[in-house]
């Protein structure tokens, strides 16, 4: 009889210690599987998914398996990506521009859905008297800069200027934001502010040689769309010796004179801890404040200013060659 009393001793033993094995190679073995929806490819949306990989691999390891989709400018394939996400039930949804996050914010109202790159996110998801709370499935991260201080760039640094060409597109509602912002900026100082939409890419040089042909300078705030067409807004403006101040140093890089812009390496980064806390049960999406980006740099484009014969102020720093 004792003999038995062992040996089930020994055995319930032996359960014990493969439950625990099996119970510990379950949570350590535990993978999560993360959808980045991104709108367009351009320097600072790259460098957001490139921030926001970064910090889930530091917090998961190989734990982390992403799949990155790009929407190439085109809103319509930013849902079919969300809603594909949706379908393989990943375990996060990360949103790159605004676009990108209403199509994920519309696919799914129970997977979470993390934000970056994104101005305003009253205004991107139509929430009224917005208090930094999405709440539901939704959270992330601001790029929204100052308004008033690039406005002040502009006043500042070009005191000679009494026109001034607010360049957008408008199929972005946060780029819309921005610029009545600023335009209100410019005429409390005095200057005529005027807004200048493009739809797409497709007319944008028709709109930009407008605005360039009726103002002193151009502003064109954080727009993706402007942003993968730099290139185009250069070619128009810099020969016709119209200085262009940015939202952000992407477009500055292509195109503009001066910015005061956010990294968006770090900001992705920042959606990356967000996202780590919420895979790791630490923290509750919807519980979760939109974050701000916690500093901003004044930037020029050495290149463009030379060639303008702008002298540059030394408190700003040159944008470094991507």
């Amino acid at each position: 009889m004792k003999m038995k009393r062992v040996s089930a001793l020994i055995l319930a033993l032996l359960m014990m210690l493969v439950f625990t094995a099996c119970g510990g190679s379950g949570s350590s073995s535990k993978s999560y599987n993360v959808g980045i929806v991104q709108l367009v490819q351009h320097v600072a949306l790259d460098a957001a998914t490139e921030g926001f990989k970064a910090a889930l691999t530091d917090e998961l390891g190989d734990k982390v398996k992403f799949d990155v989709q790009n929407a190439s400018g085109d809103s319509n394939a930013c849902a079919t990506i969300a809603n594909n996400f949706v379908s393989k039930n990943v375990d996060l949804i990360m949103a790159n521009a605004t676009p990108a996050l209403q199509a994920a914010a519309n696919a799914t109202t129970t997977i979470p859905v993390l934000g970056t790159s994104i101005t305003e996110y009253g205004v991107a998801l139509n929430i009224k008297d917005f208090n930094g709370l999405v709440g539901g499935n939704v959270s992330g991260t601001s790029d929204l800069a100052p308004l008033d201080e690039q406005a002040k760039i502009i006043t500042d640094l070009f005191p000679d200027v009494k026109t001034v060409g607010l360049l957008y597109c408008s199929a972005e509602p946060n780029s819309l934001y921005q610029v009545n912002v600023v335009k209100e900026e410019l005429e409390k100082a005095g200057l005529k502010a005027t807004l200048y939409a493009f739809s797409d890419a497709n007319d944008i040089a028709a709109v930009c040689t407008n605005a360039v042909n009726n103002s002193d300078l151009i502003y064109v705030p954080t727009d993706n769309t402007a942003a993968s067409s730099a290139g185009i807004i250069d070619g128009i403006c810099r020969p016709a010796k119209k200085p262009v101040v940015c939202g952000e140093e992407g477009i500055c890089s292509g195109c503009g004179t001066f910015t005061l812009s956010i990294d968006y390496y770090d900001l992705g980064y920042a959606t990356g801890l967000m996202a780590a806390k919420i895979l790791k049960g630490e923290a509750k999406v919807s519980e979760m404040p939109i974050e701000y980006a916690p500093k901003f740099t004044k930037k020029y484009n050495a290149e463009i200013c030379k060639d303008l014969g702008i002298t540059v102020p030394e408190d700003y720093t040159a944008i470094e060659a991507k």
